[in-house]
């Protein structure tokens, strides 16, 4: 869980904003899709395998 402690005379807003930028930095949702469902390890090799070549197609040339 985060916590994020208000200071003195900081307006809501702000902490508010502090408050997503950690939770954005701290990656939980990214955590969360990830988690979502499983994928088996030779699933996600060749996952990643065709996203190197791919970028090796775009950006190699």
């Amino acid at each position: 869980m985060l916590i994020i402690e208000v200071k003195e005379g900081e307006s809501i807003d702000r902490a508010l904003k502090r408050y997503k930028n950690k939770h954005r930095n701290v990656g939980v949702i990214k955590e969360l899709r990830r988690r979502k469902e499983f994928t088996k390890p030779s699933v996600s090799r060749r996952k990643e395998v065709l996203k190197a070549v791919y970028k090796l197609k775009k950006y190699g040339e």
